[in-house]
Formats: structure tokens, sequence, C-alpha cells
């Protein structure tokens, strides 16, 4: 039986450097330092205070009604579904600081490299001329993310018992248990896809995933000088 586009794409995703990496597998297993636990906290936290910002670039480039209003349930999520109090980059604040990392010190420090280049990378996907490959960079990050959110979570509850005692994983936690919600969303958008528009829409997942392989391996203790 010949597989379809969707099928196809998902298993380079599941296959992909994104999820499967050096920073990843030492993180799940315990194995990584101290430092590296609290770069990957302030790294991942300029993801996630700019990740409204890279899904509204998405969303006022779509024309499509239905995609649209998918990506607006993925947004309105990220924004803590009309309760203030409950937006994502809040419950990352908390974490911050059950890690000692006071939010509003590191807003404004520099992002290593690869953090800058990975969000580059979206916010031009996101916002530009090619519309599919912006929807392909959506999927990309929506369908990588429960392997993701697996590995850090094992490795969290290895750091909270090591080092971090008030370690707050809710962040973690509650987005592993959001994540099926959000691949739904994408799964739609992906099965209306015509066969005209899937050589940009591949573009955006590779080029998405690749940026954030960087992002991983950028934070490993042997390319920090």
């Amino acid at each position: 039986m010949k597989i379809t586009f969707k099928q196809d794409i998902l298993g380079t995703i599941k296959k992909h450097g994104a999820i499967n990496n050096e920073f990843l597998t030492q993180f799940a297993s315990g194995k990584s330092s101290k430092e590296e636990v609290k770069r990957f906290a302030v790294e991942f936290y300029h993801f996630s205070r700019h990740f409204p910002l890279v899904l509204c670039s998405l969303l006022v480039n779509t024309a499509d009604e239905a995609e649209a209003a998918e990506l607006t349930k993925i947004l309105t999520s990220e924004l803590g579904d009309g309760i203030p109090e409950k937006r994502h980059e809040l419950l990352y604040r908390d974490f911050l600081r059950s890690v000692r990392i006071e939010p509003m010190k590191i807003i404004k420090r520099p992002m290593l490299k690869t953090t800058k280049a990975w969000i580059d990378t979206q916010i031009q996907l996101y916002s530009g001329d090619e519309h599919f490959a912006g929807l392909g960079a959506s999927f990309g990050l929506e369908n990588m993310a429960i392997p993701m959110w697996d590995q850090l979570i094992a490795g969290l509850k290895i750091y909270k018992q090591r080092w971090f005692p008030d370690m707050d994983m809710t962040y973690f936690t509650f987005h592993r248990e959001l994540e099926e919600k959000h691949e739904d969303a994408m799964d739609t958008v992906v099965n209306s896809l015509k066969p005209e528009a899937e050589e940009s829409f591949r573009r955006g997942v590779m080029e998405v995933l690749d940026a954030e392989t960087a992002f991983w391996v950028g934070i490993l203790d042997k390319y920090q000088i």
C-alpha cells in the first residue's frame, strides 16, 4: 500500500534529529550537568516567550478560514484560553523561579546563536511569502512535541531530586497533556493540503526542525567557551 504524504512526513519527523539528538538523550537519562540544565531553562524560555508572536505571524498571513481557525485554537491556548494568569509563558516563569533563575534578568540577556537562529527561522517561515512553508513549520513543531516533552520531563524528574527540590514542572506536564489537541488541529490543515503545496510544506518542516536540532546541541557544555 502506498503511503500518503501525511504518513511520509510524520515518519520523517519522528526520525529527525530535533527529537533524536545528543542533548535530549543525555538530558533524559540524567547525565546533563547542572550548568546544562540551567542553560536549557534559560534558552528554552526565549522560545516560550517568542512563540505567541511566531504563531501570530502565521495567523495574519493565513487566508484560508479553516486553517486560521485551527491556528487560532493553538494561539488561544498559548495565551491561557482567555485567562491571563494561565498564559503559558507565566507557567514557564514559575519554573524558572523554582530553579533559582529570575525571569526579568534574562529577558534582555543575549541568546545563544543557535537559539536565535531557531527563533529567527520560525519567524521567517511563519511570516514569509511561502504560506505553506509556514504551515509545514507549524506542523513539524507540533508533531515533534510529544517525544520532546517526554524526554524533558524524564530528565527534569531526575534533576528535581538531585539539585532542585522545589522545581515546578507544571509548564512541561501541562504541555504534554495538551499536545494531542495541537496535533489534531494541525492534522486538519495537512489533510486538506493540495499536492502542489506539498514541496513547500515539506521544506518548512525540515528547515524548522533542522534549526531546532542545532538549538538542542548548542546547549551542551562542550560547545560553550
